[in-house]
């Protein structure tokens, strides 16, 4: 019975944190990406021990290559000098160190070999999360977006099945601007019948008359005519003074 119990209590936590996943799927990506790079360093770790083996190994067989040189040239020597037992001691120990630095060399291609396809399974492993990840970005945004567009969908939905309805505020205030308008129309076009034109039309006439009355007078002393040319009269007695000033002067 209690170990029921502890089955759904463990159900009902598990739904709470499907629940919460669903909601926050940018923190499970972002804890998925965490996860992923402790795997990198773990697994780099253990990629540098082997390759750390392969150093030794290499290592090694450079100072067995190096010895077995050495051996031979001793071998060599002693057998041309006809120290046959030094020769064969040599020879020997030179065969041991064959057979070691044979098997040193297995090792390390084995070695080298196997650092190559971890490196290979690393690379691989690591593209192919991070491109389920960069997939998996996208497909947030795009969830993110869908959602935002689906809500102001369904708000625009909204707003036209109550804009416009019976009684509702916006219509209420159109039809209160629509009356004050109209009000406010009449009483400008009654205002302007009321209004006694007589004295503004007197008034224009009388201020058009005295205007023509001064241009004429103005017209006249100068000599010009309301057309532009100047009068006749006037030019000729401009031009009879101007021939009686030669004649006095003739006298004096």
């Amino acid at each position: 019975m209690f170990q029921r119990l502890i089955n759904v209590f463990k159900g009902i936590f598990a739904m709470f944190v499907k629940d919460v996943e669903k909601r926050n799927p940018e923190a499970l990506l972002e804890l998925e990406q965490e996860n992923l790079r402790k795997q990198i360093a773990q697994y780099n770790q253990g990629l540098a021990g082997h390759a750390g083996l392969a150093e030794r190994l290499m290592s090694q067989v450079r100072k067995l290559e190096s010895e077995e040189a050495e051996l031979r040239a001793k071998t060599t020597a002693h057998l041309r000098a006809g120290n046959k037992q030094a020769a064969g001691q040599y020879a020997l120990r030179l065969q041991t160190v064959s057979r070691e630095l044979e098997e040193n060399r297995k090792q390390l291609e084995a070695a080298e070999g196997t650092y190559k396809d971890l490196i290979k399974a690393r690379d691989v492993a690591v593209n192919a999360a991070r491109a389920k990840i960069e997939s998996l970005k996208g497909a947030i945004n795009d969830m993110k977006m869908k959602k935002a567009m689906a809500e102001m969908n369904e708000m625009a939905a909204g707003m036209i099945g109550s804009i416009g309805g019976s009684g509702d505020t916006l219509n209420r205030l159109h039809e209160m601007v629509e009356e004050e308008r109209t009000k406010a129309a009449g009483r400008a076009r009654v205002a302007k019948d009321a209004i006694d034109m007589t004295d503004v039309n007197l008034k224009e006439a009388e201020m058009t008359a005295l205007a023509d009355q001064a241009l004429a007078d103005f017209a006249a002393a100068e000599g010009l005519s309301l057309g532009g040319e100047a009068a006749p009269a006037a030019a000729a007695r401009s031009m009879g003074g101007a021939a009686e000033k030669p004649s006095e002067s003739q006298q004096g």
